[in-house]
């Protein structure tokens, strides 16, 4: 049995190491350099190649082995992480505007949005890192540096409709080999170089400080290179579990990162001019080899970035902060592999269009870390507040919170500075990204308190059907409500048809707090009356609603259904923007009027069959 654990234990690792891995996997190929040679601007003496070289090593160790492995990994929402499940955890959907929750649930948004930004800069720095290593090899290759890079980012994006289930079983071996083929570099430099060990002593990080004061500040947007990748250990925690993200962490990744950033270091101490450390590391033998299977990793590095943004995205549509998308699952048994299609070609416009724009991942690299570090800051904020909620001792939690927070904001705040050459692109994708969010959660509230003031009670449904019998015929009608109330349609099509199914649901779906609801506690049937029932239906936010399937399991709740003899009933609202004074501005009121009308339908999100649908129309203005 303990053999058979071992075992498991091993495959997650490996597993975790092809999808977690990637990104913070493939920073040294630019993070030491961009210190020095890009947006550092470092002078590359002993003094200083000691000084920023204890500061990523110390990064590494309190950035990803403490705060994330130690700390932020202990809030997971039943085994899931990342930080719509750290925003679920705190409950807050239906706090009330201006409360605290709801501060802590806009704040959370507004990292999820941040993570869109990522999304598209990641695979753009990754591969074209990659590929610029053939202009080590020799410069006849630079004009084709980037025709490579958006070849391969076609080819990425365009294969995701087929799903990562075959390319998947190879990820974690090749990045096996990527990590020690960099640390194995990173050991050759040591050897011509030991005294580059030295920076392993934090005191070189606190000197290089004292040296340079406030000027010193700015090389922390490029040591934050380093841990970029980071927050994914949290994300991914779900598919892996903490013990195997931990292992393969300390047993692997970190000391091949180490290594590799003391050999760039002492490559740099024998040669300060040596502009890209990590390919010149490589005997000249190897930069070929080095250059495919940097790119094989920096591939799966976005991979992993791109599955991420579908798993946010679906979060968000469920949990009704974006407006329902198609959705589609690439895999029976994985509910994890998934494919959006709108955020797949979004993303990939983006990210072609970021490598035509910026040319080079030195410039790129302006651009990146503002998104990450933003997210750090808030990931901790609400891990406090979690920690709180879950009776963790106030001092020590408020401790760790600030000293945590100490590092956060040190890194968000030296990331500002590139703004100006690049850094507004995260920014203005995150905002976008929010404003969409809030405006289609603001809708369907306002939409939400218009239809509460329209419906009308169950028991009154049931007094109608009571009072005026309608004609029955058989089958089952099914009528979509919210808890405990029915529209106002529901009757005026009782009193216009005088006729009804034999069967009545009234039919709630709710999302839960939870990622995944279990089949066993999926439906609650409430008796109303004879021949109508409430039934509510439950799913967590990591799971696709299908109303057909959940209804197959209605007869071990003693109501059996003819799916042969089903019609569902649903109301569609065309919404008008009104031009009446609104509390609302009116750039959100059309912005939603816009998203509501080319949303997917929700016949279509809830899988229901076209040929069982009857719409009840109406309009609403908003």
């Amino acid at each position: 049995m303990h053999d058979n654990s071992n075992r498991q234990k091993l495959r997650l690792s490996i597993g975790a190491l092809g999808v977690v891995y990637g990104d913070i996997g493939t920073s040294p190929i630019y993070a030491f350099r961009e210190c020095f040679f890009g947006g550092g601007h470092v002078t590359p003496d002993p003094a200083n190649v000691l000084g920023v070289l204890s500061l990523i090593v110390w990064s590494l160790i309190l950035v990803i082995s403490i705060k994330y492995l130690l700390f932020v990994m202990r809030a997971d929402n039943h085994g899931e992480g990342g930080i719509i499940a750290l925003v679920a955890l705190l409950n807050p959907w239906k706090a009330k505007p201006g409360t605290g929750r709801y501060l802590l649930m806009m704040l959370g948004l507004f990292g999820g949005a941040l993570l869109y930004g990522d999304g598209t800069i990641t695979p753009a720095i990754s591969v074209l890192s990659a590929i610029e290593g053939l202009d080590v090899a020799t410069p006849a290759f630079h004009p084709y540096i980037i025709p490579i890079t958006l070849v391969l980012l076609v080819v990425l994006f365009a294969v995701q409709p087929r799903g990562t289930g075959g390319i998947g079983a190879v990820f974690g071996p090749v990045l096996i080999l990527w990590f020690l083929a960099i640390g194995a570099l990173g050991v050759s430099g040591i050897v011509r170089n030991p005294q580059v060990l030295l920076s392993a002593n934090p005191w070189y990080a606190l000197e290089y400080f004292l040296r340079h004061g406030f000027a010193g500040f700015a090389v922390l947007g490029s040591v934050f290179l380093a841990v970029t990748g980071g927050e994914a250990l949290y994300a991914d925690m779900g598919h892996f579990g903490r013990s195997p993200i931990r292992y393969a962490w300390f047993c692997l990744v970190l000391p091949a990162l180490l290594l590799n950033y003391f050999g760039q270091g002492a490559l740099v101490l024998g040669d300060p001019q040596a502009k890209d450390p990590f390919y010149n590391l490589a005997p000249a033998w190897a930069i070929y080899p080095m250059v495919v299977l940097a790119a094989a990793a920096t591939v799966i590095a976005s991979q992993a970035v791109i599955s991420g943004a579908f798993s946010l995205t679906r979060q968000l549509v469920q949990l009704r902060q974006l407006p329902p998308l198609k959705i589609v699952q690439t895999s029976s048994g994985e509910q994890g592999q998934i494919y959006i299609p709108f955020v797949n070609w979004v993303l990939m416009l983006a990210t072609l269009g970021l490598v035509l724009g910026f040319k080079s991942s030195d410039a790129l690299s302006s651009a990146y870390g503002i998104a990450v570090s933003a997210t750090m800051v808030i990931t901790t904020i609400l891990a406090f507040f979690v920690a709180r909620r879950f009776d963790w001792h106030p001092m020590l939690v408020g401790f760790l919170a600030a000293f945590l927070l100490i590092f956060d904001v040190s890194f968000f705040a030296s990331n500002l500075v590139k703004v100006e050459d690049g850094g507004w692109y995260p920014i203005v994708a995150a905002i976008l990204s929010f404003a969409v969010m809030f405006s289609w959660a603001s809708g369907r509230r306002v939409l939400g308190e218009k239809w509460g003031q329209w419906a009308r009670p169950v028991a009154e449904l049931a007094q109608e059907i009571e009072k005026d019998p309608p004609h029955r015929i058989a089958g089952t009608a099914v009528f979509f409500s919210a808890q405990g109330l029915v529209s106002p349609n529901v009757f005026r099509h009782l009193k216009r048809h005088r006729v009804l199914q034999h069967e009545v649901i009234l039919l709630t779906v709710l999302t839960s707090d939870q990622p995944r609801v279990p089949a066993t506690e999926r439906l609650q049937l409430i008796g109303v009356s004879r021949g109508l029932s409430r039934l509510v239906i439950r799913y967590g936010f990591m799971q696709m609603p299908n109303i057909p399937v959940a209804l197959r399991l209605c007869g071990k709740l003693g109501l059996d259904i003819d799916q042969d003899n089903i019609t569902y009933y649903v109301g569609r609202e065309t919404l008008i923007a009104s031009q009446k004074v609104s509390p609302w501005w009116p750039w959100r009121r059309h912005l939603f009027v816009f998203l509501a009308r080319n949303a997917m339908r929700n016949t279509a999100f809830y899988h229901l069959p076209p040929e069982d649908i009857v719409e009840l129309g109406f309009q609403v203005e908003i």
